[in-house]
């Protein structure tokens, strides 16, 4: 019976802690990070505010974690301690890059957080910065430094332009009504002609 009991508990938690996170990501859609108020939160939510406390530890704890469920890299495991990886990281790498291409792509919420982060100085946003650069730190340190050695840097440098090309192209895509280099990034055949070059770019970079 004790056990039924916990189990049930655990669900309300989750299911709690979800709903703050929904309040989060629908006060951001309609106000911005500046409405994001404990009590709008937990009114929004529909659920006691302590609870905000209980479950997350406060409101920027809360924030913080509705960011990073957001983030792509964040979310990368490093799967260095799973199946073997003899090319270097190579296909990881592709499909790293092109995942993130589709995910920020769809993922509207998580461009608003990156444009946040440009031009916005908030803790939470600085937070959801250091977490992907330590990340990555492991990833790079991990698959693909012992593979590239001295030209270790050289590489990440390269991933840097990527990614952030990445980020721009998508950002682009979804707010302006054009093309970008002739090509119309919202339609399957645009894309396509990007993921291609991703994947040449990361051929060549090996080579």
């Amino acid at each position: 019976m004790e056990q039924k009991t916990g189990v049930k508990s655990l669900r309300n938690k989750e299911k709690s802690k979800q709903k703050f996170l929904n309040a989060v990501e629908k006060i951001l859609h309609t106000k911005g990070f500046s409405g994001l108020k404990i009590n709008d939160i937990a009114r929004t939510a529909g659920l006691d505010k302590k609870l905000i406390y209980n479950y997350f530890g406060g409101k920027d704890e809360l924030i913080d974690e509705y960011i990073r469920s957001q983030d792509f890299w964040s979310n990368v495991k490093d799967e260095s301690g799973g199946p073997v990886i003899n090319d270097g990281g190579k296909t990881f790498c592709k499909k790293m890059l092109l995942s993130q291409f589709d995910y920020v792509f769809k993922n509207k919420d998580l461009q608003k957080i990156l444009l946040w982060g440009l031009i916005e100085n908030r803790k939470s946003l600085k937070k959801l910065a250091n977490d992907r650069e330590e990340n990555g730190a492991r990833l790079f340190e991990s698959i693909t430094d012992p593979h590239f050695k001295e030209n270790a840097k050289r590489y990440r440098a390269i991933i840097a332009l990527l990614i952030s090309g990445i980020y721009y192209l998508d950002i682009y895509a979804t707010t302006n009504d054009c093309t970008f280099c002739g090509l119309d990034l919202t339609t399957t055949a645009g894309r396509s002609e990007i993921e291609d070059a991703l994947s040449f770019l990361i051929d060549k970079t090996y080579e």
